[in-house]
């Protein structure tokens, strides 16, 4: 069952995503050659302290045998789609890093994903970066009351394998004062299916992108890697369904 929102509710959930987008936007500046992933983990962490917003993704499991997600910012790094740790590794120039972020302002969650090249990056990371951007931006456009979750997908898919990129079996979801509700938003579809689109309805949109194959691999730790060690690139927004059209409630 999804959960519609009450417009006093998603403002709740808009005073979160406002915080998760200036933190992803500090941090999307810091992404450059010499920085250490640690170092943005410890800057998140203040700047949500000082926003008096709580972390989401710490301690938070993917699977219930997976450990628990030790920092509050995921930070995917090259072949990493998604889950990546912020551990002790500097980014060089070329890398290619996502941010993934959450962050609840009394009790309700906004959820986003940046992803940014350290330096000036090959052509081919660049096409890749720009294109699960306009994957999302499209996947918005698509999300207006009447349609269904199938067109969302659809729309964010067709960017991807028209540009011939990788689209691995993971995606979006519902979200609201869990970071994980229904409905569960693929990243490729048919349209025309799924969950109807109802105002009051809040999804994370959420494409990613691998240069090479959709096939990708848990080897156990946190991170989901591609399996041909391609690079990856992920963004996100939260985004209330109303009687207007989408509202991106993690928009800078």
């Amino acid at each position: 069952m999804s959960e519609l929102k009450t417009r006093d509710e998603i403002d709740a959930m808009r005073r979160a995503g406002q915080v998760v987008a200036e933190v992803l936007a500090l941090l999307g500046e810091r992404v450059t050659a010499g920085t250490a992933l640690a170092e943005l983990d410890e800057i998140a962490r203040g700047l949500l302290a000082r926003a008096g917003a709580r972390p989401v993704l710490e301690g938070h499991r993917r699977c219930p045998v997976a450990a628990p997600f030790a920092g509050v910012v995921r930070t995917s790094l090259n072949d990493e789609i998604t889950h990546g740790a912020p551990d002790g590794r500097v980014l060089s120039a070329g890398d290619v890093l996502s941010l993934d972020l959450a962050a609840a302002v009394d009790g309700w969650i906004g959820h986003a994903a940046i992803t940014r090249v350290a330096g000036k990056g090959s052509a081919q990371d660049l096409r890749l970066v720009r294109t699960a951007e306009q994957a999302l931006a499209d996947g918005i456009a698509a999300a207006r009351p009447g349609a269904r979750v199938g067109d969302v997908s659809r729309a964010v898919g067709v960017v991807g394998r028209s540009a011939g990129f990788g689209i691995p079996p993971l995606g979006g979801h519902g979200i609201g004062r869990c970071l994980r509700e229904e409905p569960r938003v693929a990243n490729d579809g048919h349209p025309h299916r799924g969950t109807p689109l109802r105002p009051g309805l809040v999804i994370s949109i959420e494409p990613m992108f691998t240069a090479g194959g959709a096939d990708h691999l848990d080897r156990g730790g946190p991170a989901i890697t591609t399996t041909d060690e391609s690079r990856a690139a992920h963004f996100g927004h939260t985004v209330a369904i109303t009687d207007y059209g989408p509202l991106v409630l993690t928009a800078p």
